[in-house]
C-alpha cells in the first residue's frame, strides 16, 4: 500500500468532473458521483453549456480490508471546475437523437501525506469527448447510450504525489435512464464501464471499473426536486504492473447524500448535492460537494 498512499491523487473528467486507491494513484478517470437529476434526458436539437464544480476532501485511505492505512496528517483537497459543451443534432440513429459532447476540466489539487511531504498542482485535467444518442420514450421516461473517450491531457509527472492527469487513454461505454415528473417521483441512473489503457511512463495498467451514479427525489411542483444522490464504484479486474497482476488491490466505494434541483422553466436549471463515501477499499474515503448548471446557448 505504500506506493498507493504516496500516489493518492485526484483525477477529473466529467462526463462530465473527480478523486482518490485501487488503480494507479487510487483514482478513476471518471469523477465518481458527477451526475444528478435529469442526467440522461438529452435536450432538443441545439447547443448547450454546462458547468460543474466540485470540492472534495479526504483524510484517510483504506486498504483491501477497509482499514485506514494513512497517518492522521494525511489530507487530499481538490477543487475542480469543468466546462461541458453538448451539441444535439437534428439527425437520428435508430430513432434516437444524435449528439456530441466534450468536457474541459480545470483542477486545483493539494496532497499532504505527512509534515514536509506534500504537493500542490493546478491545471487542465484529462479531456473527455464522444458521441451520444438520446431516446424519449414518453414525456417522463428518457434514456441515453454513449461512448466517452478520455484523453491523457492532464498534467502528469512520474513519481509526483499530486497528478491531475492519469497519463493514459480510457474508453467508457455509458447507458443512462431518467424518469422526470415535476409533481412526483424523479429517478436517474447512469451506468458506466471503464476500459483502461496502460500508463507508458510506469508500465501500470488500471483494472476495469463499473460505476453507477444515481439520484432519487420528489418533484414539489414549483421547479424544485429534493431527495438523495450518490454513486456505486466497483473495480472488476485486477491492476497490472509490467504485465504482472497486482493482487488484493480492487477498489470499491459507496456514496450517498442530500440532493436538490431547481428548474427555472426557461431552459436553465441548477443541481446541488453533498455525498459521503463509505464501504471503501483500496481508495481514499472522503466527502464531496457538487454544483451543476445547465444553460442553453
Amino acid at each position: 500500500m505504500k506506493n498507493k498512499i504516496a500516489g493518492a491523487t485526484f483525477a477529473l473528467l466529467a462526463g462530465t468532473a473527480m478523486v482518490a486507491n485501487a488503480t494507479e494513484g487510487g483514482t478513476s478517470v471518471y469523477p465518481v458521483g458527477t451526475e444528478n437529476y435529469t442526467c440522461c434526458a438529452l435536450p432538443p436539437p441545439g447547443t448547450y453549456g454546462m458547468v460543474f464544480y466540485q470540492n472534495y476532501t479526504a483524510t484517510k485511505v483504506k486498504d483491501d480490508s477497509g482499514n485506514t492505512v494513512t497517518p492522521p496528517t494525511f489530507k487530499v483537497t481538490a477543487n475542480a471546475v469543468a466546462s461541458r459543451l453538448v451539441y444535439v443534432t437534428k439527425d437520428t440513429v435508430m430513432g434516437g437523437s444524435l449528439g456530441y459532447h466534450a468536457i474541459l476540466p480545470v483542477v486545483n489539487l493539494d496532497v499532504n501525506v505527512a509534515p514536509g511531504l506534500g504537493q500542490s498542482k493546478s491545471g487542465i485535467g484529462d479531456i473527455v469527448f464522444g458521441p451520444v444518442v438520446g431516446f424519449h420514450h414518453s414525456h417522463n421516461l428518457h434514456t441515453v447510450v454513449a461512448l466517452d473517450i478520455i484523453a491523457p491531457t492532464g498534467a502528469y509527472t512520474k513519481g509526483d504525489l499530486a497528478n491531475i492527469g492519469k497519463n493514459h487513454w480510457a474508453f467508457q461505454p455509458v447507458y443512462g435512464v431518467s424518469y422526470i415528473d415535476p409533481n412526483g417521483m424523479n429517478a436517474d441512473l447512469k451506468l458506466m464501464y471503464t476500459i483502461q489503457m496502460k500508463n507508458d511512463a510506469t508500465g501500470y495498467k488500471d483494472g476495469q471499473e463499473f460505476i453507477a451514479d444515481y439520484a432519487l427525489g420528489w418533484g414539489l411542483g414549483n421547479g424544485w426536486v429534493v431527495g438523495v444522490g450518490g454513486y456505486i464504484y466497483q473495480q472488476t479486474t485486477d491492476d497490472e504492473q509490467n504485465g504482472a497482476t497486482v493482487a488484493n488491490n480492487k477498489g470499491r466505494a459507496f456514496a450517498i447524500g442530500p440532493s436538490i434541483r431547481y428548474d427555472s422553466g426557461k431552459g436553465w436549471f441548477l443541481t446541488a448535492k453533498f455525498q459521503q463515501e463509505s464501504n471503501v477499499a483500496n481508495r481514499a474515503e472522503g466527502q464531496a460537494f457538487w454544483l451543476k448548471a445547465v444553460i442553453p446557448l
